[in-house]
């Protein structure tokens, strides 16, 4: 969006509530195995405070993120493009484009998508962020704790057997 012919107001209302995906940046999330993907943050730097919202690219046979759980956070995806696979709670659900997935907090929805195609998977990644969260792994029995204290950010990731580990330790 060009911000020559608007007003100052106009063009920090713009910077403040409107992104496109062609100009957020991206950075890779690589992790030999499994895990290598791509994010652009898109709410990121607006004036959304209860809203996320990211842009994913996930190459064949990969994933994101570690299977999860969150104990406050409620997600929601939607497939764009591609097909994969909604792991989730214990099960192993197909996903294709045009697919919205809703995935509400607790124990019952540890979650994962997977790149089960030859193609990438693109999708879109919506969640309320509240805060404090608290996200549980099953496949490694990690919790992660995160929050604002202050104004600051506090982030820990632990387990019952040690006061501090990698995000990534114990995750096939």
């Amino acid at each position: 969006m060009s911000t020559g012919t608007m007003s100052e107001r106009a063009a920090q209302l713009a910077a403040a509530l409107i992104r496109n995906v062609d100009d957020v940046s991206q950075r890779r999330l690589h992790r030999e195995p499994h895990y290598d993907g791509k994010i652009a943050r898109l709410s990121e730097g607006t004036a959304a405070r209860k809203l996320g919202a990211s842009l994913y690219e996930l190459a064949p046979g990969m994933r994101v993120c570690p299977y999860h759980l969150h104990h406050a956070q409620e997600e929601m995806y939607f497939i764009l493009d591609g097909n994969g696979t909604l792991r989730v709670s214990g099960e192993m659900l197909p996903v294709r484009a045009g697919d919205a997935i809703f995935v509400p907090p607790g124990p019952d929805y540890p979650h994962q998508l997977i790149n089960t195609s030859h193609a990438p998977l693109k999708y879109l990644c919506m969640s309320t962020m509240e805060d404090p969260e608290i996200c549980q792994y099953p496949d490694s029995g990690k919790y992660m704790a995160e929050g604002s204290l202050n104004s600051g950010t506090l982030f820990e990731i632990t387990s019952r057997l040690a006061s501090s580990l990698d995000y990534w330790d114990g995750e096939p």
